[in-house]
C-alpha cells in the first residue's frame, strides 16, 4: 500500500457474515492485533485503532466482543482479538448442535429452524453479560432486518449513547444479527425504552456491511476530522469469511422447486451481496484516486465449507485457513498496522473548516 494522503483518516473496520467461518477473519484480525502491538511497542488492542466498526451476523458478534469495555478501565477493550475467536473455537460445537430427536423433528431445517438458540444464547451471555450497547467503547453499526415492520434495522452504539430508544442489551444485539433464517429462530428484542422488534440476520440484505459503514460514516462527525468524511478521508479494512463459487448448472436447477432452492439461494444471496459491495466500494475509492484506502481480504476456499459445520475436523480446517490467510496477506497487514499506528498519533485539526 502506498497512501497518497494519510492525514486524519476515519478508520473503519468491517466484518462479513458467515457463521462458523467467522474464525477466518477472526484469526486474520488477531494477527493484525499482534502486528499493531509489535510495531507500536504497546499492548493496545484492535478496537482502539478504529473509529467505526461494522459487522453482520458472525461479524456483528465479533464487533460486540472487540468493543466490550474492560471492567477496571471502561475506556479500554476487555478482550483481545485472539480471545474473541475463542467464542467459536470453544463453543462452536454447542452453538451448532442437534440431538437425534432434533434432527428428526426439524427435518434438517425444512420444517422448523435447524438449531435451537440455547447454545448460542448461552455463549453470548457468558461473553457479553448484561452489557448495554451504549457502553461499548467505539461507535459501531451492526445489521439486522425487522421482518414485522419490514425494514433494515441497524444497531448503532453512537446513537445509543445519545438516546435510550437506540439502546439494547449487547447480547440481544448479537443474537439478532445472527438469527439466520432456517438456522436459528427469529430474535425478539426489546430496546431500553421497551420497544419490541422482530429481527433476523442482517445477512439477508448486507452480508458485507462495509457499504453500510461507509454510508453511516458520511453522516457522522469525528473528533479528529471535525467534518463529515468523504471517501478521500476514510480508510476501510473489509474482512470476508471465505468464498467458494459453487456452480449451479442449468441441468441441475431447471426443475427445482421452492424447497430445493432454499440453501442455494442463501449461498447466492450472501456471496452476491458481498461481491457487489466490494465492487461498489472499489469504484468509489478508485474514483477519488484513493484505491489504497480500501482494503478487502476475503480468501477463496478450495471446497465448500458450510457456515454451520462445527465438527472438530472443520474447526481445525478453519483455523488452518485463517492462519494461512493471515500469512499470505502479511505484507498488507503490516502496511495496515503502520497506517493505523500513524493515524493514532495524528494531532486533531486546529481549523474546524479544514477539509478531510
Amino acid at each position: 500500500m502506498n497512501m497518497k494522503k494519510t492525514r486524519n483518516l476515519v478508520r473503519i473496520l468491517s466484518i462479513d457474515g458467515g457463521g462458523i467461518r467467522g474464525i477466518i477473519p477472526g484469526l486474520v484480525l488477531a494477527r493484525l492485533e499482534e502486528q499493531l502491538q509489535s510495531i507500536s511497542g504497546t499492548q493496545k488492542r484492535l478496537a482502539e485503532y478504529f473509529d467505526l466498526i461494522a459487522g453482520t451476523s458472525t461479524g456483528g458478534i465479533l464487533t460486540c466482543i472487540y468493543t466490550c469495555p474492560d471492567e477496571t478501565d471502561p475506556g479500554k477493550p476487555r478482550y483481545s482479538a485472539r480471545e474473541a475467536v475463542d467464542l467459536y473455537l470453544e463453543n462452536g460445537g454447542d452453538i451448532f448442535h442437534r440431538s437425534f430427536w432434533q434432527k428428526l423433528g426439524r427435518a434438517g431445517g425444512y420444517l422448523n429452524e435447524k438449531y435451537t438458540s440455547t447454545g448460542l444464547e448461552k455463549a453470548l451471555s457468558e461473553k457479553l453479560r448484561d452489557l448495554e450497547l451504549k457502553q461499548l467503547i467505539r461507535p459501531c453499526i451492526i445489521t439486522s432486518y425487522e421482518i414485522n415492520r419490514r425494514y433494515a434495522h441497524f444497531f448503532t452504539q453512537h446513537n445509543a449513547v445519545n438516546s435510550e430508544a437506540y439502546n439494547y442489551k449487547v447480547r440481544d444485539v448479537a443474537r439478532a444479527t445472527s438469527a439466520a433464517p432456517t438456522y436459528f429462530e427469529t430474535a425478539r428484542v426489546r430496546s431500553k425504552t421497551d420497544e419490541v422488534y422482530t429481527l433476523v440476520d442482517g445477512g439477508v440484505f448486507a452480508n458485507n456491511p462495509a457499504l453500510c459503514a461507509y454510508a453511516e460514516a458520511r453522516g457522522m462527525k469525528f473528533d479528529h476530522t471535525r467534518n463529515n468524511p468523504t471517501a478521500e478521508g476514510m480508510f476501510i479494512l473489509s474482512l470476508g469469511t471465505g468464498s467458494f463459487e459453487r456452480p449451479f448448472t442449468y441441468e441441475k436447477t431447471k426443475r427445482w422447486g421452492a424447497v430445493k432452492w432454499i440453501k442455494p439461494l442463501i449461498d447466492i444471496m450472501m456471496s452476491g451481496v458481498s461481491e457487489t459491495v466490494h465492487y461498489q466500494l472499489k469504484q468509489i475509492f478508485d474514483a477519488v484516486g484513493q484505491s489504497d484506502q480500501y482494503v478487502r481480504i476475503d480468501p477463496e476456499l478450495s471446497a465448500i465449507i458450510d457456515m454451520d459445520d462445527a465438527s472438530e475436523g472443520n474447526l481445525e480446517l478453519l483455523k488452518e485457513i485463517g492462519m494461512q490467510t493471515a500469512e499470505k496477506n502479511m505484507p498488507e497487514l503490516e502496511a495496515v498496522a503502520r497506517l493505523l499506528i500513524e493515524q493514532a498519533l495524528q494531532p486533531e485539526p486546529k481549523d474546524s473548516k479544514e477539509m478531510v
